[in-house]
């Protein structure tokens, strides 16, 4: 047999992802530089506290498919989950204060929706303007202070576990399922590709894109209010400030995980590994004392990295 004939005969290995060699990467770089984070206790540590990063990626992977940006998500979160606090605090009813705070999460997406699909403003610019107005409106609704009493029924949906798994873990493996089929067994997420890749087939087929876009902006900002019930369960208190930030973790994992800004390309697999990759990262500089600030550049560089990587086996191949 010909070296020819070898070679096509045998398996193709499939290439691995660069989001799969930086989490490695980083796994290998903090088991050596820090003795306790290989220990049973911190991994399952960094799962729980990976999960609201991953409750805000998944819908931030559905709108960065659409050519969109949500940089509001984690101005909404806190917003969302001071309401979630004051709510529970006054009435001691998670119904009703989980209501309150995908409420706030609905109005939000729909105002980032409206703004965009309908007045087509850049997604940029309008999701930039919300950003204000929750981050204004969080701190006139707490005026400035944490709400604390926080219910213990509150914080064990953090801290519990059911039959030895975490809750949260639980919850987060529960909403990438139903966000893995919504994207890759129904016909809503095949028109997600569509309003990434090509609108005017969308048009043509008679289907309402505008209609469309509004709903994934929605649905980001109702996981915004479900991660708000998890976020006041952990720091047990509703804070001004507690998500600022976070719609670049967010942004970060999805782009470390592959899906790209245009042509609706996305890969929720690839969006989890990055959040287990942007939360080993703070984890393990965390382990080493490093200053929170110069984790946000951490966190660029790796990004930056990832992306380097795909795009030289991208030439290569």
């Amino acid at each position: 047999m010909s070296d020819q004939a070898v070679s096509a005969s045998a398996p193709r290995i499939p290439a691995v992802p660069g989001v799969a060699v930086a989490l490695a990467g980083l796994s290998l770089l903090f088991a050596v530089a820090s003795p306790g984070f290989l220990t049973a206790g911190n991994l399952s540590n960094v799962l729980v506290q990976s999960v609201i990063l991953l409750l805000l990626a998944l819908p931030m992977t559905l709108i960065i498919m659409t050519e969109g940006l949500d940089l509001s998500m984690g101005a909404v979160l806190t917003l969302a989950s001071l309401v979630f606090a004051l709510i529970v605090v006054a009435t001691q009813s998670l119904t009703l204060a989980l209501l309150g705070a995908l409420g706030v999460g609905l109005v939000f997406g729909l105002v980032n929706g409206w703004l965009i699909a309908g007045l087509s403003i850049p997604p940029f610019v309008a999701t930039l303007g919300t950003l204000g107005a929750a981050q204004g409106l969080a701190l006139v609704v707490s005026v400035g202070q944490s709400v604390v009493g926080i219910p213990r029924f509150v914080r064990l949906i953090y801290s519990g576990d059911t039959f030895g798994i975490p809750t949260p873990i639980l919850i987060g493996a529960g909403f990438y399922a139903l966000f893995h089929i919504l994207l890759y067994h129904t016909r809503f997420g095949t028109y997600i590709c569509a309003l990434g890749g090509n609108r005017d087939a969308l048009t043509l087929a008679g289907v309402a894109w505008k209609r469309l876009l509004v709903a994934v902006y929605m649905l980001g900002g109702a996981m915004a209010g479900v991660a708000a019930l998890l976020m006041t369960a952990r720091i047990n208190a509703g804070h001004p400030t507690a998500a600022i930030g976070m719609e670049f973790d967010a942004i970060a994992a999805v782009a470390l995980g592959g899906t790209s800004f245009d042509k609706g390309n996305g890969w929720l697999l690839g969006t989890l590994l990055g959040v287990l990759t942007v939360g080993v990262l703070r984890n393990g500089l965390n382990l080493m004392a490093v200053p929170s600030s110069v984790q946000v550049a951490c966190i660029g560089a790796l990004v930056i990295a990832a992306l380097l990587i795909d795009s030289l086996r991208s030439a290569r191949s």
